[in-house]
């Protein structure tokens, strides 16, 4: 923490003081100012009424694509990273969790695996009571949770898959989130957490639960210069298609924005949430013993714009076509689960 005389200004109020000048004379930060904010935070420069002060300050006005930006790059630099960092096909966020359905999308995420697709996937859990979250999930699958990114490498090389929670990618953005039970509200961190891509994905995904927020991604992807992002409003703010419904899903390819409308799978325009969430059906799912339309459904639905953002199929036609291909021709046996 820098030394402050009495009546000396604080280095880091100049950015609460740009955010909290009232309506007339606030801004937002530009990228090299929430850059340089974010560096400070990481190096524990701030006072705890000051970070409270910005991150509230943000989310009353609701964070640029710049200031989103500027915080992700401060981030990226605190990475360690393998010596050969494995080569990354598809960065994977999960960090809403699941409460009304069962986490499809893992489904999907593991059966792109499977067929030569390295994900790296990143989340955390437990900052929104009642939810089933990714680690806990796969944890009941058999797979390895990797406790750092040399460790993620190794599953990766190994399987094509790892997941790593955020505290291992950084503390300190694990201790932001789970200041949403001081502030109860979630803070800019959410949105922040899900771009990281450490290992510089040419792909990455968005799933987000309040549709503003497609533009914020999309604009801060732009900056970032992301070679490949697609966002959608995904079920319960995760990367999962929700079958029934219409699909809006934003992309950012070689820096040119476009929006694709998906159409329904299914005709029921609601599911019914699933009282039970008994994780012990993706497996059956998986092996054939469970029929469930929607849960297929989100399955496919799911892999199918993850394939089109993979530029494995040219229309949504044809990659809902081979989502179901690729489905029908899994190996039943292969999930490892020790449900």
């Amino acid at each position: 923490m820098p030394e402050v005389g009495p009546m000396e200004l604080h280095p880091f109020a100049r950015f609460t003081a740009i955010l909290g000048r009232g309506k007339t004379l606030s801004r937002s930060l530009t990228l090299d100012e929430s850059e340089e904010a974010m560096d400070m935070i990481l190096r524990d420069e701030v006072l705890p009424e000051q970070l409270g002060a910005l991150l509230m300050l943000l989310r009353m006005k609701e964070e640029s694509p710049e200031e989103l930006a500027g915080f992700v790059r401060a981030v990226r630099k605190t990475f360690k990273l393998p010596k050969s960092p494995p080569k990354v096909d598809l960065d994977w966020s999960s960090y809403a969790g699941k409460r009304r359905q069962l986490p499809w999308f893992l489904l999907s995420a593991l059966l792109l695996a499977r067929n030569g697709v390295k994900i790296f996937m990143h989340g955390t859990e437990g900052h929104t009571p009642g939810r089933i979250y990714t680690r806990e999930t796969l944890e009941r699958l058999g797979y390895p949770i990797a406790g750092s990114l040399d460790e993620a490498a190794a599953h990766i090389t190994k399987s094509n898959f790892a997941y790593v929670p955020l505290e291992h990618l950084s503390q300190k953005m694990k201790d932001l989130i789970d200041l949403r039970t001081v502030f109860g509200l979630r803070s800019p961190v959410h949105t922040l957490a899900r771009m990281l891509n450490p290992f510089n994905a040419p792909v990455m995904l968005q799933g987000i639960f309040h549709p503003a927020y497609m533009d914020v991604h999309r604009g801060a992807a732009e900056l970032l210069e992301q070679e490949h992002m697609i966002v959608f409003r995904g079920e319960g703010g995760e990367i999962e298609r929700r079958p029934n419904k219409p699909c809006d899903v934003w992309t950012l390819h070689n820096g040119k924005p476009d929006e694709e409308r998906w159409m329904p799978l299914l005709p029921e325009p609601r599911q019914a949430p699933d009282e039970d969430m008994e994780l012990s059906e993706l497996v059956a799912l998986w092996e054939g013993s469970l029929s469930d339309n929607y849960a297929e459904a989100s399955v496919t639905g799911t892999l199918a714009i993850v394939l089109k953002a993979l530029g494995r199929a040219e229309t949504m036609e044809e990659a809902q076509r081979a989502a179901e291909t690729m489905w029908g021709e899994r190996d039943k046996a292969q999930l490892n689960a020790v449900a």
